[in-house]
């Protein structure tokens, strides 16, 4: 890759990082969506100077070059995605890639390295807006159950458990916001969390008497065994005494929901659902819950009346001797 791209792709991705404030994982996907891209443009252009007509036999065509971004065209862009769609990818992904594009292009745009914008009049497929599983009440109390049980041996690891299954279905926090915590996030005396989302945003998010009495129990009697010298001020802590990883509460939550043979295997995004679909269920206000996930958009949040309708005329369909 030219030192002239190059520059141009680190200079976008300390705007992701720096000025729009994206994850770690967010930025690798974009910066690897950009790449795919751009591994594409070439090779497209390299097929078409080796196939190009009216070349002379025995005249040897120069080897490509890169394609610079002030060369690329809508019908670039739409080539890639149309090579994607062939190949089989879900339409999330080609819509996600679009959006990848047209962020980087509208960057660069302002940035004085395209012009025009080639992304404006790309259109990604719609997604199909799939119903996300969730919990039964029932079933939400009963994994809370089998934590709690778990966790009467006093056992430092099983008391950290715990408090992490009651306070994601208490408050409905995405698993990277959870393994974030810090001690002081925790405000007992409101019972409120203070939690960083998507992009570096803060809200306040409540829990109730369940998940405090959980929480008290871990931080008085479970991670004071497990703390080390380099357990810094995280909330949760492996049995190293390191902050904890996402990967570790998803095998969590997957390996306690086996113990429920009738649950749906939903996984800490599930528990999020659940406690989206289970608040709409009891009158919430959909904005509250707006707020309370953390989502800037409400038309994302009202997903989860879908489900409590489906569910709601899954019931009456069951239960009504004329349905």
């Amino acid at each position: 890759m030219s030192a002239t791209r190059q520059a141009v792709i680190d200079a976008y991705e300390r705007h992701l990082r720096a000025e729009r404030g994206r994850s770690p994982h967010t930025v690798r996907a974009y910066l690897g969506d950009l790449r795919d891209f751009l591994t594409h443009l070439d090779g497209e252009s390299a097929d078409r100077r080796k196939g190009s007509a009216g070349v002379p036999p025995g005249v040897t065509v120069p080897p490509s070059r890169e394609v610079p971004f002030g060369a690329v065209g809508l019908a670039d862009l739409r080539g890639w995605l149309g090579v994607l769609a062939a190949a089989g990818a879900a339409r999330s992904t080609i819509a996600r890639r679009s959006a990848s594009l047209r962020t980087f292009f509208g960057w660069a745009t302002r940035q004085g390295h395209v012009d025009p914008d080639p992304s404006l009049r790309l259109v990604a497929p719609k997604r199909h807006r799939t119903l996300p599983p969730v919990l039964a009440r029932d079933d939400a109390a009963d994994l809370l159950d089998v934590a709690a049980v778990a966790a009467d041996d006093d056992d430092p690891v099983h008391l950290r458990d715990r408090a992490i299954l009651e306070l994601l279905y208490a408050t409905g926090v995405r698993v990277g916001e959870l393994t974030g915590l810090d001690v002081d996030d925790v405000d007992f005396t409101s019972a409120v969390l203070r939690v960083i989302g998507k992009g570096d945003k803060e809200r306040r998010v409540p829990f109730g008497r369940p998940a405090a009495v959980a929480l008290t129990a871990w931080l008085e009697r479970g991670r004071p065994r497990l703390a080390a010298e380099g357990s810094g001020p995280a909330l949760f802590l492996g049995r190293r005494g390191r902050r904890v990883d996402p990967r570790q509460v998803r095998s969590l939550v997957h390996e306690m929901l086996s113990h429920l043979p009738d649950a749906p295997d939903v996984g800490p995004h599930g528990l999020r659902h659940s406690a989206a679909t289970h608040l709409l269920e009891g009158g919430a206000d959909l904005r509250m819950v707006q707020e309370l996930l953390g989502h800037s958009s409400l038309a994302t949040t009202q997903i989860y009346t879908h489900v409590s309708i489906e569910r709601l005329a899954a019931s009456y369909a069951q239960a009504h001797p004329r349905a």
